[in-house]
């Protein structure tokens, strides 16, 4: 059902349609002659609960004057059941299509999530608002609709904002070059996935250096939030600010969108060092418990490497290539399970498994080295303070040919 606040808002706005302009007796008001034009709105949505959800959404509402009808041209459309779906996600080949449909039926699926929306009415000249309303009525046909979906660079918030700026000749885009206030395509990826631990695990370790740009206001409103800040401070060629109008649609009841927090790296430090302690205890004192979790974690790092590879070297996401975690989960781990499953068995493994600790033990001093002598590292100095003591007191142990015993 339409909500009254919308049913309220398009009756407005065609009873101001309808009625007379004044004007002096005698004279003929060129406002009066002019042919009506269409109203257009930024509809912000808050973050769900769903992993897709997390980031909110956004969609540019397009009321028809002569009809008062209401149409919402939304950019995040997916289809889970075409064919190879689940192949090209993994690949970062995704394509998503902008659909435009009934601004109530669009509204209808937030109204349950119980996500909030707002919408800003822009203040735009009669010719720059036709001309937008007409370039979504052309971009939504079948044969236009269809879009190479990037998830930091190309998406559902990026197309609208693009949207206005070719109404507007590049008045957004030379606005919103300014700095934000150290965003990172990081930053906001794990802010907004925080809620999620997995998610926000998967983008914290699978973020390359890419990720780590300092970005300006255009590039960070790849989130529709942050797209809606922008548009409060935007101000036309004469003046007049690009919003004429702002409010509340929908309440919303679930938890709030998240706000940034700094990670502690001296905690993971300390965790590390505990880590440590405890790894050089159990060599000493149960080296066979040692053994059977090393086996478990080379296993998990090495895959995880490995994933990195892959994305790296067989995919299009580009914000993974590079990653220096590498060197911390590191596929050479696999080569040490052979020794970890002798150290189980209660046998003393070759030399070569000494060597390849102390390799493995190597490759996060190195990601140190590179941190510190990068102009702009990847922030990941907690993963490196966590496993390099770690990764230290596995070869301590065993790395040594005098305590190479059980």
């Amino acid at each position: 059902m339409l909500s009254t606040r919308v049913l309220l808002v398009q009756a407005l706005l065609w009873l101001a349609l309808l009625l007379p302009v004044s004007g002096h007796a005698g004279t003929v008001d060129p406002a009066a002659s002019a042919p009506p034009v269409p109203r257009i709105g930024v509809v912000t949505m808050q973050p769900g609960e769903i992993f897709w959800e997390r980031f909110g959404h956004n969609a540019l509402v397009v009321i028809d004057p002569a009809t008062g009808r209401a149409t919402s041209y939304n950019f995040g459309f997916f289809d889970l059941a075409e064919p190879d779906f689940v192949a090209n996600f993994i690949r970062g080949d995704m394509s998503y299509r902008l659909v435009a449909l009934p601004f109530h039926e669009d509204m209808a699926i937030y109204r349950q999530e119980g996500r909030g929306v707002s919408i800003q009415w822009l203040d735009l000249a009669p010719a720059d608002a036709k001309a937008l309303a007409d370039a979504l009525a052309v971009n939504a046909r079948p044969e236009n609709a269809r879009y190479g979906y990037d998830y930091f660079l190309d998406n559902c918030s990026t197309r609208v904002r693009d949207a206005i700026d070719g109404a507007l000749d590049g008045v957004l885009e030379r606005h919103m070059a300014t700095p934000s206030e150290g965003s990172t395509y990081r930053t906001e990826a794990l802010r907004l996935a925080s809620p999620a631990p997995l998610m926000w695990l998967g983008f914290d370790i699978g973020l390359g250096p890419s990720a780590d740009r300092p970005l300006s206001r255009w590039e960070e409103a790849f989130v529709p939030m942050r797209l809606a800040d922008a548009l409060r401070e935007v101000r036309l060629a004469d003046g007049r600010p690009l919003v004429s109008e702002e409010y509340e649609i929908l309440p919303h009841r679930i938890a709030p969108e998240p706000q940034g927090s700094t990670r502690r790296w001296k905690w993971w430090a300390l965790a590390g060092l505990v880590i440590a302690g405890v790894t050089v205890w159990l060599g000493r004192r149960r080296p066979r418990v040692l053994a059977a979790l090393a086996l478990s974690g080379w296993t998990l790092a090495g895959a995880v490497g490995a994933l990195f590879l892959f994305i790296w070297f067989g995919t299009a996401h580009r914000f993974g290539w590079v990653n220096h975690n590498l060197l911390l989960f590191n596929p050479l781990c696999w080569s040490l399970l052979p020794g970890a499953w002798q150290l189980l068995r209660g046998r003393i493994p070759r030399r070569w498994f000494r060597r390849m600790l102390w390799i493995v033990a190597a490759c996060p001093l190195v990601a140190l080295l590179v941190y510190w002598v990068s102009a702009l590292p990847q922030r990941h100095l907690h993963w490196i303070v966590l496993l390099l003591p770690v990764h230290a007191a596995l070869a301590w142990t065993w790395g040594r040919r005098s305590r190479t015993r059980l």
